[in-house]
């Protein structure tokens, strides 16, 4: 195991930023900075033993201060979509920055992505990894109360990266966390030869704006039923609303088995390279976003990101949950901790 800590930049108001990079005795490695909670760099191999990075980002910190579509990044104080930027909990109506017309996206203006955390490794005798602590100040980006957020990454020896989410709150609020790294497990312009299978048997629907419209519906018969393995590209382009909404699928599945408790969610492999991703999770949704709405952008190496060059899996609560009672609460009050659990463990078939 490995961990080493050096300068990665300055953000425009003059505070230092760190790259930490995190090795397991396997070689895989995790470069991870407290600007965002950024997985900057994500380094796995192939059946042939060759590493390569399978995290879509950039090559230097001020590709990060410029936009781009979450690469990699914590997300906070809600993950995903509130309805009309607008909530009401407690008796109280609270406001949140429209940055997704006509919905309110991850965290706002300048949610948990953008943000200094203060940082601190550690090693283990089966990992190393990194600790990230946030208060978010009542307010902040419209949301109430102050909120106290540890965030830790941990590189086990089992090729596993695992985040643990956990917060408290000294008033009512909201919250919702997740991780939104992009992925790519062959280096290929499209993810469409991936194969991905979830363990879900029912999809939540949604409207023009990717707000939930429900009931969970089941998969079965529809272009998002992935219960076995299917190439991502395969219905991508087939006529279905939900599919125009999001370019492509942003879809949210519901997780079998019990929510709170840490289970298998999803699997992508790509046939090309070998490589495995199986995601556990805690949550009862995994979100998975083929990554339609990536424009043109120029990052690692100098390639360009393009429409589905990338998929994330983002575990989470649902959208719009604060707005609507019969989904599971993401209520927060104080004296009770949210928490949080999700790995992505890599392998090779």
């Amino acid at each position: 195991m490995n961990l080493s800590r050096t300068p990665f930049g300055r953000t425009p108001a003059g505070e230092a930023v760190d790259l930490y990079t995190l090795v397991n005795d396997n070689g895989v490695e995790a470069r991870i900075t407290n600007f965002g909670g950024i997985i900057v760099a994500l380094k796995t191999p192939d059946r042939a033993g060759k590493l390569a990075d399978i995290a879509l980002g950039f090559d230097d910190f001020n590709g990060y201060l410029g936009p781009h579509p979450f690469f990699g990044a914590l997300v906070g104080r809600y993950a995903n979509r509130i309805a009309k930027g607008r909530f009401t909990l407690s008796g109280v109506e609270y406001s949140l920055p429209i940055n997704n017309t006509p919905n309110a996206l991850h965290g706002g203006l300048k949610g948990f992505d953008k943000v200094v955390w203060h940082a601190s490794g550690f090693m283990l005798n089966d990992g190393v990894g990194i600790r990230l602590n946030y208060l978010s100040k009542d307010g902040e980006e419209g949301y109430p109360g102050n909120l106290t957020v540890q965030v830790t990454y941990t590189l086990r020896s089992d090729n596993a990266l695992q985040i643990d989410y956990a917060a408290t709150t000294d008033k009512d609020t909201v919250v919702n966390l997740t991780n939104h790294n992009y992925f790519n497990l062959s280096g290929a312009p499209t993810v469409y030869d991936h194969l991905l299978e979830v363990n879900a048997d029912l999809y939540m629907p949604a409207d023009a704006t990717l707000i939930p419209n429900g009931p969970l519906t089941p998969l079965a018969d529809t272009v998002f039923d992935f219960r076995a393995p299917a190439r991502m590209g395969a219905r991508i382009n087939d006529a279905h609303p939900m599919l125009a909404a999001g370019r492509g699928y942003d879809v949210g599945f519901q997780v079998r088995g019990e929510m709170g408790q840490l289970r298998f969610a999803a699997r992508v492999s790509d046939p090309g390279t070998g490589r495995v991703l199986e995601c556990y999770t805690t949550e009862p949704d995994t979100h998975f976003y083929s990554g339609g709405f990536m424009e043109p952008l120029k990052g690692k190496g100098g390639v360009t990101y393009g429409k589905h060059g990338g998929f994330c899996l983002e575990t989470q609560h649902w959208p719009d949950s604060p707005n609507q009672p019969q989904l599971p609460t993401t209520t927060l009050r104080p004296g009770a901790t949210f928490n949080s659990t999700t790995v992505f463990k890599f392998s090779v078939a």
